[in-house]
């Protein structure tokens, strides 16, 4: 049944997006972690506290959630299966996605080059005002790349596993480690516990995902798939995130361009490791074959983990029938 229930839900977040007019859950999310890092990040024990904002943050969630799908199919099992539709369709960020990127790549298909750094600059931390094409276009790919898992498949696989509590949940998770997670005086020891476990949440729907980028979707240049997929293990190690390497070396070497390099923020220079080869000219068409990998791959790592959890039910179904 969660697969059905996925599967409407990858529609209409594909169709709708996120509801216009109203505040998205994750903001709600956001208050609360302000909220308690505000009287929790102080003193001592900054460790303990960031765990104990984990563990609130987290038992906030699945109570508002739970409590909303308790209700909901009290009421009626059509009216349970349409609310947890509608929350999994709200974790998901396809079409936000889809739309982020393409307001981008239409800038430069008008030779907006103000207007293509700027919105750029709403979805990406780097300084974006003197970027030239090439640059916006990697900022895009990156970020689309990324936010394949972080923002699609990551929730799409707990919510297999677990439901809309599974899918938000991670959200939570996921929101935690972009609030409190810096490396910094003020968040380093508060946001330990959340970036491990934001690793943790990750570690598979990254790699499958980037896995299933290498075989699903075309590889411009046909090069072997061994060699695609030892370069892609070999590259994304290099990322600084344990996870987010996955993502981008596997859409560098299916589009043969080349991504990494120096970022400039706050006007301080950073470099990072490349992953890809540059085959071929890094172009604004990068864009829209990177939003086309996020929809062709979100469909296959439903049909792929819906499969196997399937498979694992009838298989336990057959063994406790036995029993």
């Amino acid at each position: 049944m969660n697969s059905i229930i996925c599967l409407l839900a990858i529609g209409l977040d594909r169709i709708v997006g996120d509801p216009k007019g109203l505040p998205h859950p994750v903001i709600w999310i956001g208050n609360w972690i302000a909220f308690l890092e505000k009287r929790l990040n102080r003193g001592v024990n900054r460790r303990l506290k960031g765990a104990l904002t984990v563990l609130l943050t987290l038992f906030a969630t699945l109570a508002v959630v739970g409590a909303v799908l308790f209700v909901s199919y009290k009421i009626h099992w059509a009216i349970g299966i349409a609310i947890e539709v509608l929350l999994i369709a709200i974790a998901l960020a396809q079409k936000s996605l889809d739309q982020a990127a393409m307001v981008v790549y239409r800038a430069l298909e008008a030779n907006d080059m103000e207007e293509a750094r700027t919105k750029l600059g709403w979805i990406v931390g780097r300084d974006t005002a003197h970027l030239e094409e090439p640059e916006v276009v990697r900022g895009v790919v990156e970020t689309v790349s990324e936010n394949t898992s972080d923002g699609v498949t990551a929730p799409l696989f707990y919510a297999l596993l677990f439901g809309a509590i599974g899918a938000w949940i991670y959200k939570a998770i996921n929101t935690l480690d972009s609030m409190v997670a810096y490396k910094n005086e003020r968040y380093s020891q508060f946001g330990y516990i959340a970036a491990k476990l934001d690793d943790i949440a990750n570690y598979i729907p990254s790699r499958l995902t980037g896995l299933l980028i290498l075989l699903t979707t075309k590889n411009v240049k046909k090069l072997p798939l061994a060699e695609r997929w030892n370069k892609w293990k070999r590259d994304a190690k290099k990322h600084p995130s344990p996870n987010s390497g996955y993502l981008e070396a596997a859409t560098a070497y299916q589009l043969g361009i080349r991504l990494g390099g120096n970022n400039s923020y706050g006007g301080k220079q950073s470099f990072r490791a490349f992953m890809g080869e540059p085959l071929v000219v890094m172009n604004r068409e990068h864009i829209k074959l990177t939003v086309r990998h996020m929809y062709t791959v979100t469909i296959y790592f439903l049909l792929l983990i819906g499969g196997i959890i399937f498979g694992i039910t009838c298989a336990w179904s057959k063994c406790i029938g036995f029993i």
